[in-house]
């Protein structure tokens, strides 16, 4: 049957020849598999652009319970970007949120919530004139949609922050994505280190966040 619903490219995989396997957060089923034929062959060319990990798109897919790869009828993006690919501040941002998706969205429960919520982030974080601290505000919302959130103070404390990174923690959990904290980047990437251990508290198997270092290099 088909239906009609947004989607988040996670990531995709080559498949055969031609071919990609696609992962999508959706909106009506949560996260979904489609195999999408020949985007990587001559006559292809371009298509596999739509299919960029968090490209925002707008669907026409066909489900069936319980089927493990599914396809894709319509696909189109909802929302180019005009800064998140083009500034290396957001584009590395991009990196680590793609992959902290990846790392942990697998439930289902409450797709829909979730689903707009990451694509409201991903739509301010492309029109925002600042994104220093985009990516530990994030963090905070996103643990609340996972279900561990928000942060605790007395948790996060036990991590080691001190008494003026606890102060910048209360701003950071009352902010919103364009409300400027001030930090300076030692502050930055401890409470960066801090919400990175907190998430593998409650996320089993979450393992090590490779952009990390990539977002500490370009932030600093």
């Amino acid at each position: 049957m088909l239906h009609k619903t947004k989607g988040i490219v996670f990531r995709y995989i080559p498949y055969g020849e031609t071919s990609i396997i696609v992962n999508i957060f959706t909106a009506s089923f949560g996260l979904q598999s489609y195999i999408v034929n020949s985007v990587r062959s001559k006559t292809g060319k371009g298509k596999i652009a739509i299919y960029q990990p968090l490209t925002l798109l707008d669907l026409v897919v066909y489900h069936k319970e319980n089927a493990g790869i599914l396809r894709i009828k319509e696909a189109s993006c909802t929302h180019p970007y005009h800064t998140i690919q083009s500034d290396p501040k957001k584009s590395c941002i991009g990196i680590f949120i793609n992959e902290v998706l990846n790392k942990t969205v697998k439930e289902q429960v409450h797709a829909d919530e979730l689903c707009n919520f990451i694509f409201d982030s991903l739509i301010r974080l492309d029109s925002l004139g600042h994104a220093e601290n985009f990516h530990l505000i994030f963090l905070i919302k996103l643990s609340k949609h996972l279900g561990f959130g928000p942060f605790a103070k007395m948790e996060l404390g036990a991590l080691m922050l001190n008494e003026e990174e606890e102060k910048i923690l209360d701003k950071l959990l009352e902010s919103e994505y364009e409300d400027a904290v001030k930090m300076n980047n030692d502050q930055r990437r401890i409470l960066l280190d801090a919400f990175v251990r907190f998430y593998g508290n409650h996320i089993d198997a979450m393992g090590s966040i490779r952009s990390v270092q990539i977002l500490r290099e370009v932030l600093s």
